[in-house]
């Protein structure tokens, strides 16, 4: 059941996802999607529009479309409705019996909040009155439900939210998703450090001396001004995604791969990760906004003349952040993080940058010339991993030259990997957490933020950097990193 069906999210990447599971035979016959919203359809118009989404997102051939029609839309229904009614929750029940008569759904709920964030308190808390909340039978049953980012704005609004649906659910049955854990590259990060002997014993402070995390967007806000005022990069991209990715590459060993064993172990590196005082913000943090500028070849307006931004908008559209993960592995080995929107690309990649060689062996060739050796994790667009060394130039001379090792999973496997909705979303129907965020974490990430924010939110304006569209982000980004003698990955 999708709450907010009629939005861009369901369209986009939910539906498509879901028909993909099926057309891999990864879903039972009998598996069927009910549509919530207020926007009024009937079962075969929320199918056509559906289809017509699914055929746009996936290419779907014209030959597929009658499948589409034949097969998995015969499951698809719709309900309109006011959510925070409770008669709403009655015709639901009443919709759920009959698929379980006709279909053979079994009495299985997965219940999808893609709602705006505003909504999820009441159709929570609608859902336990409702007696929808728990399985029929514990035993035979199982009843879950999937919680759309961002949740909460900070951490008491977090801590609100996760009252409110530990007040109706237990634990276990709460999916927090986060999207990006769910590329195949970020789950290919457990295996790249945890199934090769190679990289684990130097995954440590004396083998590397910084990490680099950096998800760029070429796109603006578009047609997003008023939530992004709300928000902002912080919220909407570090917070979650580039705390998640920081936590995979830092934790422990889990014992098991089991959801319990590695959320352990992803919590306690933001328990290690070193707090950051309000006086010290400007010292660890640059925020930045865009200019106009040139991207994708058109010329494009700055932020603060998007639809729906203020004129004088302080909202930050680029954030850079210097961490430091307080532990045993890690002291002293700082994580840069930077993420922004209106960049030269779109690319997403954690780069772990080696120390040098600590005595120069090759004395007649440029120190120079001599790079340290980096591993690339390569997240989106083009999934992969590569790994830069030095190798001899060709010839009579001593010439060193840094070379690559590139993985990239189209090439290597002949297949594009799945997308992280369909992985997230059958992760869930089978029961597995491993990828979703727990109630603690999600906590822990905003008291990290929170204390940015706060100073953000007092300095107004002040401190605030420009960076023209369509470039690599702010001078002053450029400067932070140097000051520390290094600098910037380019993507």
């Amino acid at each position: 059941m999708i709450f907010g069906a009629s939005g861009d999210l369901t369209e986009r990447k939910i539906v498509p996802a879901l028909y993909y599971l099926a057309r891999e035979r990864l879903l039972p016959p009998g598996f069927s999607v009910i549509g919530c919203g207020r926007t009024r359809f009937t079962d075969d118009q929320f199918r056509e529009k559906m289809r017509e989404a699914v055929s746009e997102h996936l290419h779907l051939a014209a030959e597929e479309n009658a499948v589409f029609a034949s097969g998995f839309g015969k499951g698809v229904f719709y309900l309109t409705g006011d959510f925070s009614q409770a008669a709403s929750y009655e015709q639901m029940k009443a919709l759920l019996d009959r698929l379980d008569r006709e279909r053979g759904t079994c009495g299985n709920r997965l219940f999808y909040l893609a709602t705006p964030p505003s909504f999820f308190p009441v159709t929570i808390t609608q859902l336990g009155a409702a007696g929808l909340a728990r399985p029929k039978d514990p035993s035979r049953n199982w009843t879950r439900i999937i919680i759309e980012k961002p949740f909460g704005r900070d951490l008491a609004s977090a801590r609100e939210l996760n009252q409110t649906v530990t007040e109706v659910f237990n634990e276990d049955q709460v999916y927090r998703i986060d999207h990006y854990l769910g590329k195949e590259t970020v789950q290919n990060l457990l295996v790249l450090r945890f199934a090769n002997g190679v990289f684990e014993p130097i995954w440590n402070r004396r083998y590397i001396d910084h990490v680099q995390i950096s998800v760029a967007e070429d796109l603006g806000v578009e047609n997003r001004g008023s939530y992004y005022e709300e928000a902002g990069l912080l919220r909407d991209m570090i917070q979650n995604h580039v705390l998640q990715l920081l936590s995979l590459v830092a934790m422990e060993p889990p014992a098991t791969f089991l959801a319990a064993a590695v959320r352990d172990e992803k919590a306690k590196v933001l328990r290690a990760v070193r707090p950051i005082p309000a006086e010290q913000v400007a010292k660890v943090a640059v925020r930045a906004q865009y200019a106009e500028g040139f991207a994708r070849g058109q010329k494009v307006p700055a932020y603060r003349s998007e639809p729906k931004v203020a004129p004088n908008s302080a909202t930050e559209t680029y954030a850079a952040l210097k961490l430091y993960v307080d532990n045993w592995r890690w002291a002293d080995v700082p994580f840069y993080l930077r993420s922004g929107k209106r960049l030269a690309k779109r690319a997403s990649e954690i780069s772990i940058q080696f120390r040098g060689v600590p005595h120069l062996l090759f004395r007649d060739t440029p120190s120079e010339q001599i790079n340290p050796n980096l591993l690339a994790i390569h997240i989106q667009p083009d999934e992969g991993v590569s790994l830069k060394f030095s190798a001899k130039l060709p010839g009579p001379t001593m010439q060193i030259r840094p070379v690559l090792m590139d993985f990239r999973y189209g090439e290597s496997f002949g297949a594009s990997p799945p997308t992280a909705y369909e992985t997230l979303l059958l992760d869930c129907m089978l029961g597995d957490a491993t990828l979703f965020n727990r109630e603690d974490a999600v906590e822990l990430s905003w008291e990290l933020m929170d204390p940015i924010l706060a100073r953000w939110r007092e300095d107004g304006a002040s401190g605030l950097a420009f960076y023209e569209a369509g470039s690599w982000g702010p001078a002053e980004a450029d400067k932070f990193i140097e000051s520390d003698g290094r600098r910037w990955q380019r993507l």
